[in-house]
């Protein structure tokens, strides 16, 4: 029996030689030929139907990427293969002009067994109706594969940093004192930040091509992150930065070694963004995120909005609607007149542009929303599942089992739309779903002080504990 083959929140992702096969591999290559073919722009329409195939540092995602582009060629796309491992941004932005559609060999922040792909269209993450569409598509036509059919090589990415430079505050950014120590984790995104600062200013961690990551799970989340707080705090850097392994997702530790969680950093950007580039316009983060966005949005008068776990729901809402800021929980952030999709490299650089615009240290930014907006401590906890979980019934189940009051303060709203998120009348809340890309059931939460969110994560974590067996 053929492999059910789904794309989760960015992505179909599997283990590879179990999941992630040549043959399953070969069987989306040319779903999405039959997808391209039907759905392309035709040339003398004056749009491109060019299509990209990029890939990451993980085990065979090179040849894995040629057999995609291979079979795109015997299916007569137009189709350019990367000469080099790209982070997946790369791809997003090569959409924006000079393709029309491009699909990424990746698996993202997943540990090094997996490997994926992702589609990306209009500069961000390709919507549901694309992926479904895809999905129907699977084994309606026989895999077309013809000997010798082999795309034409390019390194794009000096495309992607121009613009990435272009939407920044360089001359600023340059002028800027202090050494930067960016944690590239084994990433496809090593090097980049080199190219657009002085080398000398940047202290590189895990820099190198390994496709085991060393053993570590490439995702920039605090758990993994002690060797770049240690170095900050060694090296007295200003600032401490890290991608995931295909370098969309990023965080960020201040000088003094603390980790910005997506809350705080999400709130120092629209903040800046509000008041130094009279940003306009709605505010949308997933529902994992928290209360600090909602009361920005609140106090300026904008529109707040949130969406399902997965930056797709974002960039969709962005296509959309009016969107100034957009957020989601596992590091990615967009906003008016940037890419429609996660991009680490131009988060980070953002972020010095606003310490070197205000003249202040990381520190001092985010205890200046703490001061404007409250405090925020959230924290997450990753839960592993062995059996397949009813969602629904489950959110169902755990609603019921609700008390009153949690932490001495009673539910104000309650939401099941993804998962189960229950908020307290002073806006501190915990969100209990299982993740669309692992095998995993997170508890999240967010209060005023770390006592009272462990306290929301135990809640959460006793909740759900009858369903896990």
């Amino acid at each position: 029996m053929a492999t059910n083959i789904k794309f989760g929140t960015d992505g179909w992702r599997g283990v590879i030689a179990w999941d992630f096969t040549f043959e399953n591999v070969r069987r989306v290559a040319q779903a999405l030929a039959d997808f391209i073919n039907e759905n392309a722009p035709a040339e003398e329409e004056g749009k491109t139907s060019k299509i990209f195939v990029g890939y990451d540092r993980r085990f065979m995602s090179d040849i894995f990427a040629a057999d995609i582009a291979a079979i795109f060629r015997s299916n007569k796309l137009n189709v350019t293969l990367g000469e080099c491992p790209v982070s997946t941004p790369v791809a997003s932005c090569l959409t924006i002009s000079k393709f029309w559609l491009a699909v990424m060999v990746t698996a993202s922040h997943n540990p090094a067994q997996y490997n994926g792909i992702k589609i990306k269209l209009a500069g961000g993450s390709a919507p549901t109706r694309v992926t479904k569409e895809v999905e129907q598509l699977l084994d309606q036509n026989s895999i077309l594969s013809l000997y010798g059919q082999k795309a034409e090589k390019k390194d794009l990415t000096d495309v992607y940093l121009k613009y990435v430079s272009s939407h920044v505050n360089m001359k600023k950014i340059a002028a800027m004192k202090g050494k930067v120590v960016m944690d590239y984790m084994y990433g496809a995104a090593s090097g980049y930040l080199e190219r657009l600062l002085a080398p000398a200013r940047v202290i590189a961690l895990r820099a190198q091509h390994d496709p085991t990551f060393n053993g570590i799970q490439p995702e920039p989340v605090e758990k993994n992150l002690a060797e770049l707080k240690k170095t900050v705090l060694d090296k007295k850097a200003v600032l401490g930065i890290a991608f995931d392994g295909d370098g969309d997702r990023v965080a960020l530790i201040d000088e003094k070694g603390t980790y910005l969680t997506p809350c705080v950093l999400a709130a120092v950007l629209l903040d800046y963004l509000i008041k130094n580039k009279r940003l306009k316009g709605n505010v949308v983060e997933t529902y994992s995120m928290g209360y600090l966005l909602k009361r920005i949005a609140r106090k300026h008068e904008m529109l707040f909005e949130e969406v399902g776990v997965g930056f797709k729901n974002v960039a969709e809402r962005i296509f959309l609607d009016d969107v100034a800021f957009g957020v989601e929980e596992s590091g990615g952030y967009a906003w008016k007149g940037s890419l429609p999709d996660r991009d680490g490299l131009i988060v980070a650089l953002t972020f010095l542009e606003v310490m070197a615009v205000t003249g202040k240290k990381a520190s001092e930014l985010c205890a200046e929303v703490a001061a404007e907006y409250g405090a925020s401590v959230y924290l997450r906890k990753d839960l592993p599942i062995t059996k397949p979980m009813d969602k629904a019934a489950v959110v169902e189940k755990m609603r019921k089992k609700l008390p009153k009051k949690i932490n001495g303060h009673k539910i104000a709203e309650i939401y099941t739309a993804d998962g189960l998120k229950v908020i307290l009348e002073n806006d501190e809340w915990v969100l209990i779903r299982p993740s669309g890309t692992e095998p995993l059931l997170r508890v999240y939460a967010e209060t005023a002080t770390k006592k009272d969110t462990q306290a929301m994560l135990d809640f959460g974590a006793k909740l759900v504990a009858p369903y896990l067996k």
